[in-house]
């Protein structure tokens, strides 16, 4: 079924304002998460490292959405941001906050990963060919990401276990 030319446009934009919303969340579960990290240096410069690209994501998004005349939306950015804050906060009481942040930050990368190639597939039905190489950057560091993070959990669940075994979970939590 061929759809029409409008509606992937408008669906691309849509979806566009959603992923600027989800990076801006992206900066609001990463950022207190870096500040609170001290047994776990290679967590947190890995984060500071994506926290970057992370800024870079929302420069590319912001580039596409004003070849369509628009921006990001307020609302969406906000709503969301607010609940990553939430996320953040919660996870710090927990007394195995690393390992729970690890959890949360490799499903969400997940989560953005399906977003970005949801978006190249607009692009490419859409034929909004400009948009492809950004989008595709952005997806290959959210991979990335998601990649070291999956290769590191062994490294930070041991290191975890072995501050909780020596000092207890205050310790070892951050």
């Amino acid at each position: 079924m061929a759809v029409p030319s409008d509606t992937l446009r408008e669906l691309f934009v849509t979806g566009l304002t959603n992923a600027h919303a989800v990076e801006k969340q992206a900066l609001s579960i990463m950022t207190p998460q870096v500040s609170r990290i001290v047994n776990y240096p290679e967590v947190a410069d890995r984060l500071r490292l994506h926290i970057d690209e992370t800024d870079a994501q929302i420069a590319r998004l912001d580039e596409i959405l004003a070849d369509f005349a628009t921006t990001g939306s307020t609302l969406k950015d906000l709503g969301l941001s607010m609940s990553g804050s939430m996320a953040a906060i919660v996870h710090s009481a927990a007394g195995d906050e690393i390992v729970k942040n690890s959890f949360a930050n490799y499903a969400f990368e997940h989560f953005e990963i399906a977003a970005y190639k949801s978006l190249l597939v607009l692009a490419e039905d859409g034929g909004f060919a400009k948009a492809i190489p950004l989008l595709q950057q952005s997806l290959s560091e959210e991979e990335a990401m998601a990649a070291w993070i999956d290769e590191s959990l062994p490294m930070v669940t041991r290191r975890y276990a072995g501050l909780y075994a020596e000092a207890g979970s205050i310790t070892a939590k951050v």
